[in-house]
């Protein structure tokens, strides 16, 4: 920000009226240009600097925080026997997005995982999310459980390093389950025949591509070892969830959010440019720093949220 609004200042300078004050004909220029313009450089930079920190520096952090909150309420809940089994709670109400609902183990990968209700960028956040129009991993049928590759700890990164035979754990209300890995794919690539009756199936889901660039889904299949749970009617329709707990998308709802916080941090940065020259930098940098800083985290954690939900 230093360096940024020190160009804008020397510009300023060098297109001030030399003429006893008066400015030269056909020079003429509004008094408010160079705030505009040094506040607009001054958001973008704010902008892109905040969305680099919060997918890099951040995320992980939050990502921690809730897996921490997350695994207390499960274990507690676990105990006392009351973690749902089923689509909804025990008063017949859909399960609210983000209730932890189970404890993905993969020991290869040294991954251990509070796994949460839904699948949308917001509860992605917090950790890997069971899609909600599936059965619960253990029961007799197919669950699908996606995760991020990079962003917010990127739990399922290195999924495409489990091979055939591999074996990891899902510990839901309704015991500890055992799946054996039956291979990857990618898209375009055959899925393997529907599990047998009575035999269960967890779809561990992806995203493919360089970090932070996804590109395409991958997918793990495996198989249920052993026998399966009492499985519970599906009170959710297949292929009716919206479109922003599908793969790979973003959550529209929050663009409003987006737009107003945006217009605060543009706000913000114009006054700290009128400041920078009206008061001087030291003052600047007290009143403003942390104002901008603030303001920017909120911008770009209402944005991420609109990236990619496997990102």
């Amino acid at each position: 920000m230093t360096v940024t609004i020190d160009k804008l200042a020397r510009a300023h300078r060098a297109v001030r009226p030399s003429l006893g004050g008066r400015a030269a004909p056909g020079k003429k220029r509004g008094p408010a240009t160079p705030y505009v313009v040094g506040g607009a450089l001054l958001t973008l930079s704010v902008l892109l600097l905040g969305i680099c920190a919060q997918l890099v520096l951040l995320s992980p952090l939050q990502h921690r925080a809730a897996q921490s909150a997350g695994f207390d309420k499960l274990r507690g809940e676990l105990a006392a026997g009351t973690v749902a089994v089923s689509q909804t709670d025990q008063k017949g109400r859909p399960l609210t997005p983000g209730t932890p609902l189970m404890l993905l183990e993969i020991p290869e990968l040294h991954v251990r995982e509070v796994i949460f209700e839904g699948t949308d960028s917001d509860v992605l956040a917090k950790g890997p999310g069971h899609r909600r129009d599936t059965l619960l991993p253990g029961q007799a049928g197919t669950s699908v459980i996606m995760g991020r590759a990079a962003a917010y700890g990127g739990p399922f990164r290195h999924l495409d390093a489990l091979t055939p035979g591999d074996t990891f754990r899902i510990t839901t209300g309704q015991g500890r389950f055992t799946f054996r890995v039956l291979d990857l794919r990618h898209a375009g690539d055959r899925a393997p025949a529907a599990p047998a009756a009575g035999k269960g199936r967890v779809v561990l889901m992806t995203a493919t591509g360089t970090p932070y660039l996804p590109k395409g889904v991958l997918r793990l299949d495996a198989d249920l070892v052993g026998a399966a749970a009492d499985t519970p009617a599906l009170s959710i329709v297949p292929d009716s969830l919206p479109s922003s707990e599908l793969p790979l998308r973003g959550d529209s709802v929050v663009w409003w959010q987006v737009v107003l916080w945006f217009q605060a941090l543009a706000a913000a940065s114009v006054a700290a440019v009128w400041a920078w020259f009206r008061w001087g930098r030291r003052q600047t940098w007290i009143v403003f720093t942390g104002l901008l800083g603030a303001i920017g985290l909120q911008v770009t954690e209402q944005f991420t949220r609109l990236l990619p939900n496997l990102l």
